[in-house]
């Protein structure tokens, strides 16, 4: 199991994890003899959460940990047979172990909808079974990285952004989740104290209102914490008047550390109410006048992405931001869903689809290959390309098509092309050397600069293409029309 600075990435078993039908199917499969059939599934998103133009992949490292851990010991058999299951099922979870392979696009990598993030080929029973945990940790991971991630992007260039969203999340697991995928998402840091230990990292943190509260004067207060921490001097100065009293103080503080010999290298301040936009600028202007332009200025309360934007068009001054509900407890949901895409019938693949009436929610049929195609002259991704396993792709001039909508098309030239899933598991055996939150981190950085600006745009993103070759696009209309038959019949 993974281990972060000895903490376990996952502290408890969660063999349980699973809704009831998912066992309810796993004991039918059993009974009816395909124990051993082997099935293909896809987990992707159909949409972008908060009309962005793209998502992160995050929780790649739980669902290790979950699938390295997976295992159902006493007190989960005696669960099942409370539960009414039948002997045969209860002993074959007793000796139960994940034999499958699991492909998956590395955490940090900007990904689309309708794209395989993780596939899981395995015996129809494991691959049931462990759906909803994949989901539930996979959702809510990329849920915090791509909401940090939002805020980054629309935050100018040398601005640190700190996440610091720990009070707000939904649970402490939540909590620490928001922490380490806001950090590999690009955030400096985080107030997470368990979160920073675990990726060897410590906490950041200014003070609190109840901290000036607890002296006779705000000044006292300032002059005590300046005692404390002159390494670290961030003055929270809207207690009780931001400009008429809380900067005033900060100022003869920082006098009365020059006075004093303390230095005054590392010194600034926290804005957390009101007019930020016009209390960070007459700010700087009485930190300026009264000689200490070094000051930093952060600011924090309720930021999103898009008040980041219009605050820096305002001309707000801030040197770091203090980022909280938009990472932990973000408006918008992943919404990945687990679907069959191919099950192997009489030692051949037989592809699998689910349709609809409506193009979004057909499924994109059988094990498939995922590539991202970069333009050779500016290094920009221009498209992802899903082909049947085996496909060959030329480098040199290539029709894509949508594969909800055949009309959708558009040639690609002078491109190269790399496969974005790597194996994870191969045959039950961890085989993929999962990196730590630094080199993910710098991964996400160097893979977010490949993606056109028009696709990070906050408000009104272009839409990137996510496209299958004119084969696989054929392969797939064939299968529904098929199948339509078949119900037409």
């Amino acid at each position: 199991m993974k281990m972060f600075n000895g903490y376990e990435r996952l502290p408890r078993n969660y063999s349980l994890l699973t809704d009831n039908y998912e066992h309810k199917m796993g004991q039918g499969y059993l009974l009816d003899g395909k124990k051993d059939e082997m099935a293909a599934f896809d987990v992707f998103f159909r949409r972008v959460p908060n009309k962005g133009g793209y998502a992160i992949m995050a929780g790649l490292d739980k669902v290790i940990s979950y699938i390295e851990n997976l295992h159902f010991g006493e007190k989960e058999l005696r669960y099942f047979k409370r539960a009414g299951f039948k002997d045969e099922y209860i002993e074959y979870l007793k000796n139960f172990k994940f034999t499958g392979t699991i492909k998956a696009i590395p955490d940090g990598t900007p990904v689309f909808p309708n794209e395989p993030l993780i596939t899981v080929v395995a015996p129809i029973i494991e691959a049931q079974i462990i759906e909803t945990a994949i989901l539930s940790l996979v959702n809510g991971a990329m849920e915090h990285a791509t909401g940090a991630r939002r805020i980054i992007e629309a935050t100018p260039k040398g601005v640190g952004v700190m996440e610091f969203g720990s009070r707000r999340a939904d649970g402490t697991e939540a909590a620490i989740d928001a922490s380490l995928y806001g950090m590999m998402a690009g955030c400096v840091g985080t107030s997470n104290d368990l979160a920073a230990d675990m990726v060897d990292k410590v906490g950041l943190g200014t003070m609190a209102h109840s901290d000036i509260e607890s002296y006779p004067d705000e000044l006292t207060a300032f002059k005590a914490f300046a005692k404390t921490y002159p390494e670290n001097c961030i003055l929270l100065v809207d207690t009780y008047d931001t400009l008429r009293s809380g900067i005033p103080n900060a100022i003869k503080t920082y006098k009365w550390m020059e006075e004093n010999g303390i230095p005054t290298d590392h010194i600034g301040i926290r804005i957390d109410s009101g007019d930020l936009v016009y209390l960070s600028k007459e700010a700087r202007k009485m930190l300026r006048e009264a000689g200490f332009p070094q000051t930093k200025i952060c600011l924090s309360n309720g930021l999103t992405a898009e008040t980041i934007e219009s605050y820096t068009a305002a001309g707000a001054e801030f040197d770091s931001l203090g980022v909280g509900d938009n990472i932990s407890k973000p408006e918008g949901r992943m919404g990945c869903v687990y679907k069959e895409v191919a099950l192997k019938s009489d030692g051949k693949w037989v592809p699998k689809i689910k349709l609809s009436e409506d193009a979004i929610k057909i499924v994109n049929p059988d094990i498939k290959t995922l590539y991202r195609a970069y333009d050779k002259d500016t290094g920009f991704a221009v498209a992802d390309i899903m082909t049947r396993e085996g496909e060959e792709i030329k480098n040199d001039d290539l029709i894509i098509v949508s594969p909800t909508d055949y009309l959708k098309r558009k040639r690609i030239t002078d491109f190269e092309i790399v496969p974005l899933q790597q194996t994870i598991f191969e045959a039950g055996n961890l085989v993929f050397d999962d990196p730590d939150l630094d080199t993910t981190k710098a991964y996400c950085e160097a893979q977010m600069a490949t993606i056109y600006p028009e696709v990070k745009r906050t408000t009104e993103p272009q839409t990137y293409h996510v496209s299958g070759t004119e084969e696989y696009v054929n392969f797939k209309n064939n299968l529904i029309q098929e199948h339509r038959a078949l119900v037409l019949k």
